[in-house]
């Protein structure tokens, strides 16, 4: 990279300077913002503009997202083509990327992984090491085609928010490969900044295609006696007290078709302002439900409760925390949404409406005079 092809930007956080050298293919400042993590493995998290998770976003801008991220995907990808989005940031972007890209694919599948048991058939476990939740699950596809596509895969698409050293996707990989998915001849990756260097390709045995909006590096100075950040207990992979909705046909057990099943029978009024957040890893069938809102005519953004602990300040202007809707009893967290205003806020959970914390609902009451919370049944 020539220093005429470059940009370097550079923040400067509580525990130390991060700079980041990348191409001048887009501007970094419509893309993400940087904050403090509550994470003593990283201290700095990258936080999108366009990826509708810790900063509310309108629909039509993740969908254009989805749509640059599907067009540098090749076109020549052996089939059948097994797409993988990473829990709980990627969900979402995987799901969306997929969708775009499946239209040109005759076997396509896709499958999200999950830190939330289902009753399904395992396919592996792998990690996540520098995570706030390390451990991920793999389901096979419960239709018998998708299995079978699944498992007879010939290409790979792995999709994350961000490829920041490019371990995770390394991980995964192995874990497939140790799983039986031994009919794949070729890997790509698909993110919206890839900050890993050639570090897939130089330890992959198979072809590997980088698909990015950014690509990069970044290098992070400590500060001299800066505080280690005490991370929230959220590294947790198991089943809750709370019921899943058992339907799952968003991706933890396939997906191949989209259709938003989600909030049917609700309307919007013309220029209403509305807030839909999604919940966790279950943010596909909402973003289609605030899709379609925005379709109709309302002035909508998405967002989603996360158990990603970030600090206060520079991306982060707002905090609500409260308990997670599984019944895992592990903090959950909303940014970004507090010092807005909207007319109407509709909460989405793959859990029973009542597992949602009255705590989060009282302060989205201070958001908007209108805050409904509908289930996935």
């Amino acid at each position: 990279m020539t220093q005429s092809n470059q940009q370097i930007y550079q923040r400067e956080l509580a525990g130390g300077t991060l700079t980041v050298t990348a191409t001048r293919d887009a501007p970094l400042e419509a893309l993400f913002d940087i904050a403090e993590r509550r994470n003593p493995k990283r201290a700095f998290l990258f936080v999108s503009k366009v990826l509708g998770r810790h900063i509310p976003v309108a629909p039509a801008v993740m969908n254009q997202t989805y749509r640059r991220l599907a067009a540098g995907i090749p076109s020549d990808l052996p089939e059948p083509v097994l797409f993988i989005g990473m829990a709980e940031t990627a969900v979402g972007l995987a799901a969306g990327v997929f969708r775009e890209a499946s239209k040109r694919i005759a076997q396509p599948v896709f499958l999200t992984s999950t830190r939330h048991p289902v009753d399904g058939d395992l396919l592996c476990e792998f990690k996540e090491d520098h995570s706030h939740a390390t451990d991920h699950l793999i389901y096979r596809p419960e239709d018998a085609t998708l299995r079978e596509r699944a498992l007879k895969a010939r290409t790979l698409v792995l999709i994350d928010d961000e490829a920041t050293t490019g371990k995770t996707f390394l991980n995964l990989l192995q874990a497939l490969r140790d799983a039986g998915l031994d009919a794949v001849t070729r890997v790509v990756t698909v993110t919206l900044t890839d900050w890993s260097g050639d570090t897939l390709s130089q330890h992959c045995p198979l072809p590997v295609d980088v698909v990015s909006l950014v690509k990069g590096s970044w290098n992070w100075t400590p500060r001299a006696n800066a505080p280690v950040p005490v991370m929230p207990s959220v590294n947790v992979t198991a089943r809750g007290s709370a019921p899943l909705s058992p339907r799952q046909d968003w991706g933890r057990l396939g997906m191949h078709e989209t259709s938003c099943n989600l909030g049917t029978a609700l309307r919007s009024e013309p220029g209403e302002k509305i807030l839909v957040i999604g919940s966790g890893e279950f943010v596909w069938q909402p973003f289609l439900l605030a899709e379609r809102l925005e379709s109709d005519g309302a002035e909508v953004r998405y967002g989603s409760l996360t158990r990603s602990p970030i600090a206060a300040g520079m991306a982060i202007e707002s905090i609500i925390a409260f308990t997670d809707n599984y019944g895992l009893g592990i903090p959950n967290f909303i940014y970004n949404v507090a010092h807005q205003r909207f007319d109407r806020i509709i909460v989405c959970v793959e859990t029973p409406t009542d597992s949602v914390c009255p705590q989060l609902v009282t302060q989205l009451r201070n958001v908007a005079p209108r805050v409904e919370v509908i289930s996935y049944e």
